[in-house]
């Protein structure tokens, strides 16, 4: 009796760390205990994510001491209390977890028994059961590592078992602090040849492409690692995608964020954190079938989307490409092989998805064009395996979907018409030999007169604008960039890199010779942005340094030619996603809420933290800029002036901006202050809320401008309402309120009614009560903006939104 009371008191002690990798019969995981593994790198117990009192059973890094959670047992049922909970091994080998009154929360159900079972944790941070004799893997009763949750970790297989159809896949968490089943999921599709697809729900919104024997299609070869063993595996048992990296390397897992986004993560052990090496979707592009049927992403291109050569866009569409393309000739198929079709390389493709397609590891690449020149079904074909010099046949059914440029990306050969194809007999051909004959001859002999006048007229212009060029080049305090460089880093100014337009010129993609990637302003001769502008920007931001203002490397200078470099944003500006029906869906209530808070801390740097006061005059969708992350960052500062002092405004005889977003007093009187700023800022807030341009409002709704639209729901009581619907899953409903608010506090008639920007940081960020806001500025119903009689009544109703003027006579 002694004997049995003693035993019952040491199980009955709690035990701060069982300091052992083991759960067994008689020894039990309680709130409170831990258990670590043999080599120290994992520990499982309770934990609470934060701001929540839920408890769940999770194994996080030992190392870390923000304690990152890599797998949580009892996601879908968290325990409130946990006085009684215990984590226990049964009899039969079922690792279950027992709350209140002993009553099961969650179990790790095992198909068969063994007569001395134990669950251990792994060095790997794989939870398994199995026979206290027995350590093969193959032999195990259950394991983590076949139910995860948010996190891939090394050594984990993610795929899917042929033979009992179980799938290994992950599953985000609901929220950051909320380890519940979220709605994005990744899985290795085996559908035709293999890849991962990251769904939302049932919708797919990214593809990796299919695996090409190194790395899947969507990543370029200078991202690639060859760091660690990695790899599909494909037999009769099983499909599935694995990696392998040794300690010496560091801890790295890949994440499933609940934003629907995939990260790479690696330990750093100096700084005792984890930093993001790669994120997909990386950009724009990775949005899954942006293009449509047919159709190819384009980063560098201003509106992604665009068609391959020997393609045209369907529904001969100009402006918006996502409705895919369409072969420019028909094609005329035979099933007999006949040459009525070929086949056109193109190369730096990220592979369509591969869902409907078929492969074949020993054929090669001629007789795989054949066997798909036979089946009219057939649209392309490529080398499935690019090792070793390339081997193996895979090729596509149907349209092509989800196709991007990429560097250093694969051929794919599409087929085409044979009279698209350069080279076949089918062919046409319209010069004869003679006339090509007499155009070379004409061609050799003017181009010496061609050169001698081009050099007597380059050495004329060289010396009339040397002078002036010096002079300009010692006024400015930034880096600057010789000619040949930016023209080396835009592969000349090529099409291919241009990034967008506007009244200023055009924007290029660069990479400079060290790998560095620019963006190049470069000034249009005949812009109404000229000398004055160029140099105003350059003062204004040259020695600026925030987070959330772009950061301006340097200029170019030569002759005539005036550029400025800046660093590259990869997701463009906010017009470009928030007004536009596919991209939008991308920017969930986070993300917006992010990036209302990141131009408001920007513009009260700008008005207050800075070296100089500066007014923006200009701040508008269009030039706020997002950085990978979708970051925003302030841009263009054309039109922005600095401040002398303590003052905080000014006026001028010319007004500059853009129509939609600029405050009354400015349009009317000429006078600009912060202020005008804020009312800037305020017109941004409503049209992030609500997805739709400030202008969209002029014909469809009562009121003539977003910013009445908003006052009229607010005093109807009916604020929420203004939200879009694509964030209608989404969004704080305190968070959205609030924003709606502080937005008609920044539009209000009256300079002085406004919040300055500290005071709408604050605003933004606590839950404080706000003052109410009065009647907004242009609030008129239905009449016109501005007087009809004024020269600004002609502009304002017909200038659009993302217009800026550069100059307008006030009234």
């Amino acid at each position: 009796m002694g004997a049995l009371l003693l035993l019952a008191f040491l199980l009955s002690i709690p035990n701060i760390c069982l300091g052992k990798d083991l759960i067994t019969k008689t020894q039990f995981l309680r709130d409170g205990d831990t258990i670590i593994t043999e080599g120290g790198t994992f520990v499982m117990g309770f934990f609470s994510p934060t701001n929540s009192l839920n408890r769940y059973i999770g194994i996080w890094y030992k190392q870390d001491p923000g304690k990152t959670v890599v797998w949580v047992a009892n996601r879908d049922a968290p325990l409130a209390d946990t006085s009684s909970a215990v984590l226990k091994i049964t009899l039969r080998g079922q690792l279950s977890l027992l709350g209140d009154k002993g009553h099961p929360v969650w179990s790790a159900n095992t198909s068969r028994s063994v007569q001395n079972p134990v669950a251990e944790l792994l060095d790997s941070g794989n939870l398994v059961v199995r026979d206290a004799d027995d350590e093969n893997p193959e032999n195990f009763l259950w394991q983590s590592f076949d139910h995860p949750t948010d996190n891939f970790l090394t050594g984990m297989k993610v795929g899917r078992n042929l033979q009992t159809g179980h799938e290994v896949f992950l599953t985000a968490w609901k929220s950051e602090n909320d380890p519940a089943s979220g709605q994005y999921t990744l899985h290795l599709d085996p559908t035709g040849y293999p890849q991962f697809i990251l769904k939302n729900g049932t919708t797919e919104i990214f593809s990796s492409g299919p695996w090409n024997g190194l790395r899947f299609s969507v990543t370029s070869e200078q991202r690639s690692t060859n760091l660690a063993p990695h790899g599909l595996v494909i037999n009769k048992k099983e499909v599935y995608y694995w990696y392998n990296i040794s300690n010496e390397f560091g801890s790295s897992r890949f994440l499933v964020t609940s934003n629907g986004v995939l990260k790479s993560w690696t330990w750093d052990d100096q700084i005792k954190q984890w930093v993001s090496f790669h994120t997909e979707p990386s950009d724009t592009c990775g949005t899954y079938g942006l293009c449509g049927k047919n159709g190819v992403c384009n980063i560098q291109d201003y509106r992604s989307c665009g068609c391959l050569d020997k393609f045209l866009p369907n529904n001969n569409a100009t402006e918006s490409l996502s409705q895919g393309c369409h072969r420019r000739t028909p094609l005329i198929c035979h099933n007999n092989g006949s040459s009525s079709d070929g086949f056109l390389k193109y190369s730096d493709i990220k592979l369509p998805d591969s869902k409907h397609s078929w492969y074949n590891e020993s054929m090669s690449l001629q007789e795989c064009e054949q066997v798909c020149l036979r089946n009219c079904s057939c649209m392309a074909y490529s080398t499935l395996n690019i090792t070793n010099g390339g081997s193996g046949c895979l090729i596509w059914y149907g349209d092509l979907v989800d196709m991007r440029t990429i560097q250093d990306g694969q051929d794919i050969y599409i087929r085409l018409a044979a009279t698209e194809i350069p080279g076949s007999q089918a062919e046409p051909n319209h010069s004869s030999p003679l006339g090509r004959k007499i155009k070379v001859l004409v061609l050799c002999l003017s181009l010496p007169v061609v050169i001698v006048l081009a050099g007597v007229v380059l050495f004329w212009y060289f010396c009339k604008t040397k002078n002036t060029e010096q002079k300009l080049k010692d006024s400015i305090e930034l880096p600057i960039f010789d000619w040949s460089t930016i023209s080396r880093a835009t592969n000349n100014f090529s099409q291919k890199n241009k990034l967008g337009q506007g009244g200023f010129g055009i924007v290029y993609k660069g990479t400079l010779d060290g790998g560095e990637e620019i963006a190049v302003k470069r000034l249009s001769q005949n812009s109404a942005q000229g000398l004055p502008e160029f140099k105003n920007e350059v003062i204004c931001i040259a020695k600026l340094q925030h987070r959330n203002l772009v950061k301006l490397l340097g200029s170019c200078i030569s002759g005539e030619e005036k550029m400025l470099i800046y660093e590259y944003m990869p997701n463009k500006s906010l017009d470009f996603f928030i007004f536009d029906q596919t991209r939008k869906k991308l920017l969930d209530w986070p993300k917006r809420f992010n990036i209302i808070n990141g131009i408001a801390r920007g513009l009260l740097y700008l008005h207050q933290d800075s070296r100089l006061r500066i007014i923006h005059r200009d701040l508008k969708s269009s030039n706020i800029l997002l950085d990978v992350d979708l970051n925003p960052k302030i841009s263009d500062f054309g039109l922005a002036r600095s401040l002398v002092g303590n003052a905080t405004g000014d006026n001028t005889k010319q007004v500059a901006g853009t129509h939609g977003y600029i405050s009354p007093e400015y349009a009317t009187h000429g006078i600009f202050s912060i202020k005008s700023d804020v009312f800037s800022f305020g017109v941004l807030i409503l049209e992030i809320v609500n997805g739709k341009r400030n202008n969209e409002y002029s014909n469809k709704y009562q009121y003539e401008n977003l910013p009445g639209h908003a006052w009229k729901l607010y005093k109807e009581g009916e604020p929420l309402t203004l939200v879009d619907e694509y964030i209608s899953y989404s969004y704080d409903v305190a968070q959205v309120l609030r924003s709606i608010h502080v937005g008609l506090l920044c539009v209000q008639q009256s300079p002085e009614d406004r919040p300055n920007m500290s005071a709408v940081v604050q605003m933004l960020v606590s839950n404080a009560v706000l003052p109410q806001p009065k009647e907004p500025g242009f609030f008129v119903g239905r009449r016109a903006i501005f007087n009809s009689e004024s020269s600004s009544g002609k502009h304002a109703t017909t200038s659009l939104n993302e217009v800026t003027m550069s100059s307008l006579d006030p009234r």
